[in-house]
């Protein structure tokens, strides 16, 4: 069996093409921590030689992995890793998930009020009235935002308080907790968001048109009433998708 049909977990990768069971291979080093942000990637002619391949089946291979945002290439010196070992998962949150990690983070509270729905592409059909909650992650040391989050929970009387108090130990999650709301399932999408907009480039002292990572999910209780819509914008270079299934 060819060295390249199965990745470092087992994934089958019969058939595919070189340049992208190469993009596996090396995919896997950078995940598993074998190679961490800022290290250099091996030299094309190294690559070359360890996969014995030509020198544009690595190239493509090299395409894969940094539109991928794993790595970056710049001209002349080589490859960089750029993947920090963030990730997004579904079990706890990304928030949760973020803030586990070794970059020192604060959280703003841009919004918190009571309205309709104000996202332009949210699912239908779910309601006039909302608990509004903005939210900004930022780097303590830069001030640069790595996420901005924006809540909308289905208005409950129970909600009322919050409005004056203000969230629950900073936590969103403990405002639904207390009002008996338990996430039994849902929808999620990751995209691209080809660039920010001036206004949220503003609220994240970042630049307008610079390219983020988009989440958005609906969430629903056990009797399928919905629980939460949240749509996010996140750093690329610090967050990636992991899904187990």
């Amino acid at each position: 069996m060819n060295k390249f049909e199965h990745d470092s977990t087992g994934t089958d990768l019969i058939g595919a093409p070189k340049p992208v069971k190469i993009a596996h291979r090396l995919e896997a080093d950078i995940r598993s921590g074998t190679l961490s942000k800022g290290d250099p990637l091996a030299s094309e002619n190294t690559l070359v030689k360890r996969f014995s391949v030509s020198r544009n089946t690595i190239r493509k291979s090299l395409e894969i992995l940094s539109e991928k945002g794993l790595i970056t290439t710049k001209s002349g010196i080589g490859s960089f890793v750029t993947f920090d070992g963030k990730t997004i998962d579904d079990r706890t949150g990304w928030s949760v998930a973020l803030a586990s990690g070794d970059i020192q983070l604060e959280t703003r509270v841009l919004a918190l009020t009571r309205g309709p729905m104000d996202i332009p592409d949210a699912p239908g059909q779910l309601g006039s009235d909302f608990l509004i909650v903005d939210r900004l992650r930022f780097r303590v040391e830069t001030g640069q935002g790595v996420s901005l989050e924006r809540s909308r929970i289905p208005w409950r009387d129970g909600f009322a308080g919050v409005l004056e108090t203000g969230l629950e130990a900073g936590s969103l999650t403990e405002v639904l907790r207390s009002n008996g709301l338990v996430v039994a399932g849902g929808d999620e999408w990751a995209g691209v968001l080809p660039g920010l907009s001036a206004q949220d480039a503003g609220l994240m002292g970042r630049n307008p048109g610079e390219p983020m990572l988009r989440l958005r999910r609906l969430t629903r209780s056990s009797d399928g009433a919905v629980v939460e819509f949240v749509s996010s914008i996140l750093d690329p270079t610090m967050f990636g998708l992991h899904m187990e299934f």
